[in-house]
């Protein structure tokens, strides 16, 4: 029979932790994370991070992989997905892959890198355009590099822009020419089944746990904790750094946000995140094998 990649994924807040523990356990299997925050060591009240004690009832995978100061992207995490499934695989024991970060939910389902490596001067050189000028300079260098046009790039998203001007200039190919190549790449996983559940929650429900989450992660020290970050470099890595939690707790050690702010600011954000989750689960994942609603199931 066919291995099954079990994908167990829904909006933060909505309870993927405890619901996947339980799923991973009655069934033996392990847990991959599927989270951008996890995989950063000390990153761990304002991600909710599955405790010890949690780790120790289901072997987990991808957590605490890279220090905070060193940025950890999709390549990265595609490699050390494929080994982890590999390795449990052999082991003869069922994958339970959790979480909500999209692009990495997305990994397990269609190709999400190309075959283009970007050296270190190119990436620096598309840095200080972003540094001296921001989106507005990197679309105009972007035009300059792919004159057939941006194809389906999301031209609003600065981080897809500056990825996008980084292949080109690597490759000195188009970015329309590079879309259509990536468009022929096989799919990830082709000798394993995948079921994909999305957990929901009554939306009064969430945003009540939103609001929760956000209270306990102030009481047990998140403050303390980005302050430890930031002597560990957290602000070199604009992506743990913009990690929603960890940038408002920054804003506010800047003296950028008050005190009393913080927690209002927290949920706002993270109500926003729960609705850009929501579409791309509708819009960039399969449709999902199962719908659970944990309201239902909890009342």
């Amino acid at each position: 029979m066919r291995p099954t990649l079990h994908v167990i994924t829904g909006p933060t807040a909505v309870g993927k932790t405890g619901f996947a523990l339980d799923y991973a356990e009655a069934r033996g299997a392990e847990i991959v994370s599927c989270d951008a925050s996890l995989v950063y060591r000390g990153m761990d009240v304002g991600t909710a991070k599955p405790t010890r004690q949690e780790q120790a009832r289901v072997p987990h995978h991808l957590i605490d992989l890279s220090p905070v100061d060193r940025p950890f992207d999709i390549v990265a995490y595609d490699r050390a997905a494929r080994e982890a499934v590999e390795e449990i695989r052999e082991r003869g024991r069922e994958v339970v892959v959790t979480g909500g970060s999209g692009f990495y939910l997305k990994s397990f389902f269609e190709p999400v890198i190309d075959a283009v490596e970007v050296p270190p001067a190119v990436r620096e050189e598309v840095a200080a355009i972003d540094s001296g000028g921001g989106l507005p300079a990197l679309l105009e260098r972007l035009r300059e590099a792919s004159p057939e046009g941006f194809g389906r790039l999301d031209t609003l998203n600065p981080r897809r822009v500056q990825r996008a001007l980084e292949r080109c200039l690597a490759s000195g190919r188009s970015l329309p020419d590079l879309q259509s190549e990536f468009a022929k790449r096989p799919k990830p996983y082709p000798d394993w089944d995948k079921r994909l559940m999305l957990l929901e929650r009554e939306p009064a429900e969430l945003k009540a746990r939103v609001l929760r989450r956000a209270e306990a992660m102030l009481e047990a020290g998140l403050v303390e904790e980005v302050e430890r970050l930031r002597h560990a470099g957290i602000e070199r890595n604009p992506g743990a750094a913009s990690a929603i939690g960890y940038r408002e707790v920054l804003a506010h050690l800047r003296g950028q946000l008050a005190e009393g702010d913080l927690l209002s600011a927290i949920v706002t954000d993270t109500l926003r995140l729960v609705k850009k989750q929501r579409t791309w689960f509708r819009t960039q994942l399969p449709r999902p094998d199962e719908r659970r609603n944990l309201s239902v199931l909890s009342a």
